[in-house]
């Protein structure tokens, strides 16, 4: 539901036409905002997932996570955006084969998945972090298996959207237009139950868990205590958690925020395809706009990341300059605690 529509090939109206042309009148307007969300979220996210896999003190299981949620929102950035606004603003529509259009389609809806299960996932193992301090966490090989299910889960739950999209050439009925669309012909009860369900898991689902994680999290730092640690180490861990969940919370909502207006212009489209609500001229703006708001929250983790915390630019300067450095710097640690350090904590002692 992220591909962008040109509608003009339908029946060759007038009103859709005319749509066309005023969203082709903006042009000027939106190819440099696409531009520089690119450029950003490319940029940012890819000097996360470096920072991430060159930095062996950052490889646990919270960290692999967000470097999935990274990699997911450069790979949809770098592959999926650009084609995606080229089909929009062409007046011949798909221009890149048949097989970049059902894969497009098919990696445009699987990355967003995988930034939602990422996403839930870190709830999830914030929890466990906060609720189960001495537990030890999950392995290197079985956080890789974690990333795999999410990814293969993540294009299972895409596969519907791939296989009712069309490739249609019109050049063979007299129309200098290639349309690459997602039709559900007689079979508009499924579309429906597919697109409510879609809504549920790739936006309700990581508010719901962040929520209920917001509150378990609350719940046990008001009333557990930290096995074998002094009680200022106790506060001095209990801060670095509550700031580590307040990162993924800022993130959270921020990609509720921008998913919401193109939620709610796919849910309207999907209900009313007479176009009583959204009317004909202007749809095509409106999706693109929703649309670019939507991609914008590619380009947010790697600032939020880099503006909560002090230790993201303490571990990148570590990457890019690496020098020998003595520190005296002693931490206060429960003595069984693991010794990986979470992008989201601070400072820098202070352990996951």
């Amino acid at each position: 539901h992220s591909q962008l529509p040109n509608d003009s090939w339908q029946n060759g109206s007038a009103p859709l036409f005319t749509g066309l042309d005023l969203l082709l009148e903006l042009k000027p307007l939106f190819i440099p905002l696409y531009a520089a969300l690119v450029a950003v979220a490319c940029t940012g996210n890819l000097f996360l997932i470096l920072l991430i896999a060159l930095t062996k003190k950052l490889h646990c299981t919270t960290n692999f996570l967000i470097g999935n949620l990274a990699a997911a929102d450069f790979i949809m950035c770098l592959a999926c955006v650009p084609l995606t606004v080229s089909y929009a603003f062409e007046v011949r529509g798909w221009l890149f084969g048949v097989f970049m259009c059902y894969f497009v389609t098919l990696m445009q809806a699987a990355t967003v998945f995988v930034s939602v299960l990422s996403l839930t996932a870190i709830a999830i193992d914030r929890y466990v972090v906060v609720a189960y301090p001495i537990r030890r966490r999950i392995s290197r090989r079985s956080c890789i298996c974690l990333v795999a299910c999410i990814w293969l889960l993540s294009i299972v739950a895409s596969v519907p959207t791939s296989l009712h999209t069309h490739y249609l050439d019109l050049n063979t009925i007299g129309h200098d237009m290639i349309i690459c669309e997602e039709f559900w012909k007689h079979e508009e009860r499924a579309r429906l139950l597919y697109s409510c369900l879609m809504l549920l898991l790739s936006y309700m689902l990581p508010l719901l868990a962040v929520s209920v994680s917001f509150c378990a999290i609350t719940y046990h730092l008001r009333r557990r205590k930290v096995p074998g640690a002094a009680y200022p180490c106790q506060d001095k861990w209990t801060k670095t958690k509550q700031k580590t969940f307040r990162v993924l919370t800022v993130s959270v909502v921020c990609f509720a925020i921008c998913w919401l207006p193109l939620q709610v212009v796919n849910f309207i489209r999907d209900i009313d395809e007479e176009f009583t609500i959204l009317d004909k001229r202007y749809v095509n703006v409106i999706q693109v706009s929703c649309h670019l708001i939507a991609m914008s929250s590619a380009c947010y983790n790697p600032f939020i990341y880099a503006s909560l915390h002090d230790k993201f630019w303490f571990h990148l300067s570590s990457c890019f300059f690496r020098k020998k450095k003595s520190s005296s710097i002693t931490s206060c640690k429960a003595s069984r605690f693991n010794t990986c350090s979470t992008l989201a904590d601070a400072p820098a002692g202070i352990s996951d």
